[in-house]
């Protein structure tokens, strides 16, 4: 079998950062597959299920309900490793197109106070399973590390 296009990058030198994983026609419509990845792959210790989880409900939330992109949202979810989330949008896309609206989505994780988003037992098959104040905490990290200050090598998977 061949490896997957996400098999295919050099884990050792990826970088937290805002890439472009693969880019799928569907009909005639392009889907663009971002890669934002929050920690250094097999360097940084992983993220807990239980702030992935948090990110992934606090995200979601925020892209569905965004002005321009709650449309184009295909979907928002953790990677596998626990290093980052894929974000798959409608259309096709340059990393550097995204940045802003990553930046707002972070700004909005780390500032989030109170009853996350579906976190009931009704909307959540394990609303448990959730930590607010580490989901802030990495999304300043991931703002204040990366997003703030981003250039071509936390946009350009590494060769």
């Amino acid at each position: 079998m061949e490896k997957i296009a996400s098999f295919t990058i050099d884990h050792i030198r990826l970088q937290p950062g805002v890439y472009v994983s693969r880019r799928d026609t569907v009909g005639n419509e392009v889907i663009t597959t971002f890669d934002l990845r929050m920690t250094s792959p097999n360097e940084e210790p992983v993220m807990n299920t239980a702030e992935m989880h948090t990110i992934e409900h606090l995200g979601a939330t925020f892209l569905r309900n965004h002005s321009v992109f709650g449309a184009r949202t295909i979907y928002f979810g953790p990677m596998g490793c626990r290093t980052g989330f894929y974000l798959l949008l409608a259309g096709a896309y340059e990393s550097k197109d995204i940045v802003s609206l990553i930046t707002e989505m972070y700004e909005f994780i780390r500032d989030f106070q109170g009853q996350v988003p579906g976190a009931d037992p009704k909307d959540c098959g394990n609303y448990l399973d959730m930590n607010l104040g580490m989901a802030n905490y990495l999304a300043k990290r991931y703002l204040d590390n990366v997003l703030y200050q981003i250039d071509e090598s936390r946009l350009v998977y590494p060769q």
